[in-house]
């Protein structure tokens, strides 16, 4: 920096004017009042100044200032170029200017830059990011030209919007595809909860010749796997990244953290929260160490964990405290579930949720306080959801506590009608409390109401593969193979307990004799 004051003082001492390298090398070291402050000095700016400091100014989250010098541009009669809007539509998609995109698209459409492939790509991505698939996919079929960022940028804005079946669609008619393009798919399959179908485009996207899964792909993989429970695709995922160095990426480390603790492998998890070193940590590193330890019922390391994040200087949110209050759940540490839980507000200026104040009930409920856990419902400055009441359905179950079991099961029944576990809860207390009345009741009630409980299902992973199975399961494509093999299974595990009993049967005799 001094340099180039020195350069600056030698240039106006020497009347040479190079204001616009200034300007550039001012840039570089994101000196932006220094730079802007020259730039005001120059009676016609150029474009390409213009340009970069809208770049600059976008890149340090200031996109009034864009829009200052963009009409500062048109007043001046400097006429922008194709890239001029190309950065504008990036700013309007970063801070959410939905009416300035709109205007600047206009001026766009005015200014004959319609055959520019690169600016309206940026225009689809604009609109797409903001929500407006309407006109994003109406700039899209308009143009002549695409590339492939333009097809990624709409089927991005399908998937970010839960438009799978467009996003799809759009995927297989793209004329060429790359890692961007099955990223997208991966990454909005995963987000909206459709792991399966995430999963099976990335083992699609393995068979791909050429093509090589980047950091964010193995970060939207790896949720789906931790959901699933798919330990063998993810211990894959983890052997690609540590051989091609993604594993060093913040992203694809906490990924991988979550989906060794959601498998269960949590000290396998722990290996991989201690190669996250000091400082590389953020608060998802930690959070997905101390939720893991607290489902895993190690509640005394989740605290540790805790300690040690707080010595370490991040500051917790409120994910850290729904995993601390578990852990408290699960180890039975009711005076310490009470302490954090007034701590959020006192200490961290934390408002505790829904999610914080069902942790709450759980644990409370658990530990046989429920008249304390259902005044804290009344007091919860929301309503409660079905969550919160399960919690106390499910406690009052446990200690067999019937006045309050009804008041939780009324208000499921209300919440989720459609819900026979409710039902079945509440007629389970009433049979272990003696009363038979309140059975028959709900049965009929049951009846009445054509609740009837869903069949259950699993997943199983086999040879990188996830199947689905439903009970009493009819629609496999191989159930004859499947119920051939259960048979033979299951037979000769008839022959194998009958033959053990004979074999302890005649031990038997022996000592006898």
């Amino acid at each position: 920096m001094n340099q180039l004051k020195q350069f600056h003082a030698f240039t106006l001492r020497n009347s040479i004017d190079y204001t616009e390298t200034l300007i550039t090398k001012l840039l570089q070291i994101a000196n932006i009042p220094y730079a802007h402050s020259l730039f005001n000095l120059i009676p016609r700016p150029t474009v390409s100044l213009y340009n970069n400091l809208i770049q600059a100014y976008s890149s340090q989250n200031q996109p009034h200032q864009c829009f200052y010098l963009y009409s500062q541009m048109r007043f001046k009669n400097c006429l922008p170029k194709a890239h001029s809007f190309t950065l504008l539509f990036v700013t309007c998609a970063r801070f959410s200017y939905p009416l300035h995109g709109q205007i600047l698209h206009t001026h766009f459409l005015k200014s004959g830059f319609d055959f520019d492939v690169f600016a309206l790509t940026a225009l689809v991505d604009m609109y797409a990011k903001l929500g407006m698939l309407v006109l994003a996919s109406q700039v899209f079929d308009e143009m002549t030209l695409r590339h492939t960022a333009t097809w990624n940028a709409l089927i991005a804005g399908y998937s970010r919007h839960g438009n799978m079946e467009g996003a799809l669609e759009l995927f297989r008619l793209m004329p060429s595809r790359n890692v961007v393009s099955w990223t997208a798919m991966i990454s909005g399959y995963s987000q909206n909860g459709m792991y399966s179908k995430a999963l099976e485009m990335f083992l699609e996207m393995e068979k791909e010749e050429g093509l090589m899964p980047n950091e964010v792909t193995i970060a939207s993989i790896l949720p789906a796997c931790a959901n699933l429970g798919a330990l063998e695709v993810g211990e894959r995922i983890q052997a690609y990244a540590r051989k091609y160095g993604l594993i060093r990426n913040l992203y694809v480390s906490n990924a991988l953290l979550e989906m060794y603790a959601r498998c269960g492998k949590i000290d396998v998890a722990k290996q991989v929260f201690d190669e996250i070193i000091g400082k590389r940590r953020n608060v998802c590193s930690w959070n997905s160490m101390i939720m893991g330890l607290a489902i895993h019922g190690r509640s005394n390391e989740a605290l540790q964990i805790y300690g040690q994040m707080l010595r370490d200087g991040t500051a917790p949110d409120d994910v850290t405290f729904v995993g601390l209050l578990l852990a408290c759940t699960h180890g039975g540490m009711l005076v310490k579930g009470r302490q954090l839980f007034q701590s959020m507000e006192k200490m961290f200026r934390i408002t505790p949720k829904l999610e914080h104040y069902g942790c709450m009930v759980d644990l409370l409920g658990r530990a046989g306080e429920l008249q304390e856990a259902y005044d804290l419902i009344k007091r919860m400055p929301m309503k409660p959801d079905s969550v919160i009441w399960g919690a106390l359905l499910g406690a009052c179950s446990f200690h067999k506590n019937v006045e309050l079991a009804e008041i939780a099961a009324n208000s499921l029944f209300q919440l989720e009608p459609w819900s026979p576990g409710n039902y079945v809860i509440l007629s389970n207390i009433y049979a272990s409390a003696g009363r038979w009345d309140g059975v028959a009741k709900l049965r009929k009630l049951m009846k009445g109401g054509k609740i009837i409980k869903a069949a259950g299902y699993s997943f199983i992973e086999g040879e990188g593969e996830i199947q689905k199975f439903i009970v009493e399961d009819s629609s496999h494509a191989k159930r004859d193979e499947i119920y051939t093999l259960l048979h033979e299974i299951s037979t000769k595990m008839k022959i194998q307990t009958a033959d053990d009993f004979k074999s302890e049967l005649e031990e038997l005799c022996l000592m006898e004799d």
